[in-house]
This record gives C-alpha cells, sequence and structure tokens, in this order.
C-alpha cells in the first residue's frame, strides 16, 4: 500500500511539474521569468510540429527613403517567402507564411512552413517531417494545401495555430484531412488552387520531351489528366478569382521560345490552351503574376543589349481582349525584374537586381516611388546568390512583403506600399 502510495505521489509531482516551469534560482536570484529565451532562433535545431519561437521582428527606418521597414525574421539561417504567384497570407490575414531552414541539422537537411503573426510577430511551425511540399495556402479557408507522399492533404491552419497558442498542439494527423491518394506513378510538381477550392492541379514530368498537367477532383478525389505538352512546365498558378483558368510557363531555368500560357476549362469540362503575350524574337519574358481577375502582369528583361531593341519593362496584357499595357521601365541598368500588383490594379510593386523597391502607379509609368531599397547589397544582375525579393502585396492591398539580404543571407521583410 506505502508504495501504491508512493508511486501515486511522484506521478502527481511528475504531472504538476511539467505543467508549470520550475523555478531557475541562481545565487539567489530568480531567472524563471526568462526561461522561455532557450527556445531563440539560435538555439533551435528540433524538428516539432507546432512548436512556437518568440519574435525575431525588428523595424528600422530606411535611410533614403525614411519609410519604416518591418524585418520579420532576423535569424542566421535562411527564411524565404513563398514565390509571387501563390498567396502569402492566410485567408484571415493573421499570419503570414514563409518557409525556414532553422529546425535542419548537418544529419537532417530540410526546410519546413512556418506562420508569423502579424499581431505579435511570434513565429509557429506548421509542418513537420520529409516531403511536405508543394504548400498552398487557401484562399477563403484557414487552411494549407500540401503533397505529402503522393497525398494531397488539407492542413487545418486555424485549429493548429490556436492550440499552438494555448500549448496543446496534437499530433499532425489530427489537424490533416486525406483528399486524395495520387497515383505512385505520378511525381507531382507545384500545385495550384482552383478559386472555388474545389481542385487543385499539379504538373509533372512524363518523359525527357513531355509535361502534363493534372487535376484533382475534391469531391471525388479522382486524379486525371487534362494536358500534356512538348516541354517543361513551371510556375503553375490559378486565377484566384475565376474558376477553371491556370497560367503556367515554359521553363527553362532562363529564356524561352513562348514563356507564358493559358490553359482553361469550361463549365462542361472542355479544356482550352493557349500562348499569352506571343513574343518576339529579342524577348525575355519573366515573373508573371495575375493582376486581378482579367489581367496577366509581366515584365519583359532589359539587362542584356540584345533585348533593349524592343521596348522592356513591366507590362499587363488583358485575358479577355488580349490588349497590352505598358507600365514603366527603370532607367537603372538591367530594368525592373519581378512585379506584383494590388487586387484592384491600381499601384504595382516592382524591384531591381540592386535591392530597391518601387511603387508604380499602374496608370501612369512616371509616378514612381522608392519604397526601400540595400536588399541586394552587392548584386547588379540576377545572377548571384543574394536572395531574389519576389515581392508580393497583401490581399487588403495595404503591404508588400519580400526577401531581403539586407541583415543575412535571406529575411522577410513587410513595408507599407503607401503612406
Amino acid at each position: 500500500m506505502f508504495q501504491i502510495k508512493q508511486v501515486l505521489v511522484t506521478t502527481l509531482c511528475i504531472a504538476f511539474y511539467s505543467n508549470f516551469i520550475p523555478a531557475q534560482i541562481v545565487e539567489g536570484k530568480d531567472y524563471s521569468a526568462l526561461s522561455d529565451v532557450d527556445h531563440t532562433f539560435d538555439m533551435a535545431g528540433d524538428d516539432i510540429f507546432g512548436q512556437r519561437f518568440p519574435s525575431e521582428n525588428f523595424t528600422y527606418i530606411d535611410k533614403v527613403t525614411g519609410i519604416k521597414v518591418n524585418a520579420l525574421t532576423t535569424s542566421r539561417h535562411s527564411n524565404s517567402k513563398m514565390y509571387q504567384t501563390h498567396p502569402q497570407w492566410t485567408a484571415d490575414g493573421k499570419y503570414i507564411v514563409f518557409s525556414s531552414n532553422r529546425t535542419s541539422t548537418k544529419d537532417n537537411w530540410d526546410r519546413q512552413y512556418y506562420a508569423v503573426s502579424v499581431d505579435n510577430f511570434e513565429i509557429v511551425q506548421i509542418t513537420t517531417g520529409k516531403g511536405g511540399r508543394n504548400l498552398h495556402l487557401g484562399w477563403h479557408k484557414n487552411v494549407a494545401y500540401l503533397v505529402k507522399e503522393n497525398k494531397l492533404i488539407e492542413l487545418n491552419l486555424e485549429k493548429l495555430l490556436a492550440d499552438s497558442e494555448h500549448n496543446s498542439v496534437k499530433s499532425p494527423e489530427a489537424y490533416e484531412r486525406l483528399i486524395a491518394e495520387i497515383p505512385d506513378s505520378i511525381k507531382p510538381s507545384g500545385i495550384g488552387l482552383d478559386a472555388k477550392e474545389e481542385s487543385a492541379f499539379f504538373s509533372t514530368k512524363l518523359n525527357e520531351e513531355n509535361h502534363a498537367i493534372y487535376r484533382i477532383d475534391f469531391k471525388t478525389g479522382k486524379t486525371s489528366q487534362i494536358l500534356e505538352v512538348p516541354f517543361r512546365i513551371g510556375h503553375l498558378q490559378n486565377n484566384p478569382y475565376v474558376s477553371g483558368e491556370i497560367m503556367y510557363c515554359w521553363e527553362t531555368g532562363g529564356d524561352s521560345p513562348q514563356r507564358i500560357w493559358l490553359l482553361t476549362i469550361d463549365s462542361k469540362g472542355k479544356v482550352s490552351n493557349k500562348p499569352l503575350y506571343e513574343e518576339r524574337p529579342n524577348d525575355w519574358v519573366t515573373h508573371e503574376v495575375f493582376m486581378g481577375p482579367d489581367k496577366v502582369l509581366f515584365h519583359l528583361m532589359g539587362h542584356i543589349d540584345r533585348l533593349k531593341k524592343n521596348q522592356t519593362g513591366i507590362y499587363s496584357i488583358n485575358l479577355r481582349t488580349n490588349e497590352l499595357t505598358f507600365h514603366g521601365q527603370s532607367d537603372i541598368d538591367g530594368g525592373y525584374w519581378h512585379c506584383n500588383a494590388t487586387p484592384d490594379g491600381k499601384w504595382i510593386a516592382a524591384d531591381t537586381f540592386d535591392g530597391k523597391l518601387y511603387r508604380l502607379n499602374a496608370s501612369n509609368p512616371k509616378d514612381t516611388v522608392l519604397l526601400t531599397q540595400g536588399h541586394r547589397l552587392l548584386s547588379t544582375s540576377p545572377f548571384s546568390k543574394e536572395a531574389h525579393m519576389h515581392q508580393s502585396v497583401s490581399p487588403d492591398g495595404k503591404w508588400v512583403l519580400f526577401n531581403s539580404s539586407l541583415l543575412t543571407d535571406n529575411d522577410i521583410m513587410i513595408v507599407p506600399l503607401t503612406n
């Protein structure tokens, strides 16, 4: 009986101390209030689903523009925003999702996805293990879609983030819903999400010459091929506003014969495929993104002499009329590089190779404002190791999110688009 009581008391003590932080008294001083500092970014290395990191937020005034810049990450690791073709903010606007190698080790070098609060800037790890790539945030729901071991998974971010805040995170499976199992013979690359959030799309390599696009139906779980082309497919993205419209590019890692393509699926399931902005011999098209429901924004590179035979810079093309609109070009050598726009199409965010970020009035190429600079201090061309800014405009049109090499190799920062 005594042994049973002793075991019970021991168990209760363990339970008590597992729920409360023990006092850390050294030389008569209590350090328990600072017990969480050992979770800072420089000391974390464990892959723990749902773990929290304290804010790394650092604000400064750009010495050239006078505008306040907010560095959301400042760690010694590689922290990168997602590609600008995809949503960066959760549907409720409360978190920004990014990737980082902060839990990587010498023996387990892998990146995970994290969500940083736009309120208190605390960071939560939202993926774990290997194979969780091709993440796409929901357009309308606080979820993320990702492919793990050829399974399309819906991750309940709203529940996960709430549980993390209350230190009650469950196993990863508790937040996952299986949507579809992709046949093992298919290797998904990239993921796009239809505007109605009822289907997803991805590309895959068929052989050395041909690539294909597949569709996953959320209701049936069926995976079906909808297109095959004789080139490598890259940067697949769905129109966030119009169901059944998918833009993708002829990917070469550089210039391509015809970069931008538009695939459409009508209400009867008929598939159509056509090139957008048919290129001239000395055009180098890059970094295409949707600009509202009816336009695509892209850039004509101007960083080498042969390209300057044509007008280079940022353009948009109307998907319904094919009308082409010029939005301006930088006087700096090489011109603009990446581009993104507010949902209403009024403002454009454009950057240069040397790390300057500008706001352009979409209706007036001469109305240009420098927002911030210094984010690629060593670069005057795209071919360097410094971060590609890959800027994205927030859904409310108020902020620009971008990568920066100002503080470390790669951090994510935000700056107000308009004052």
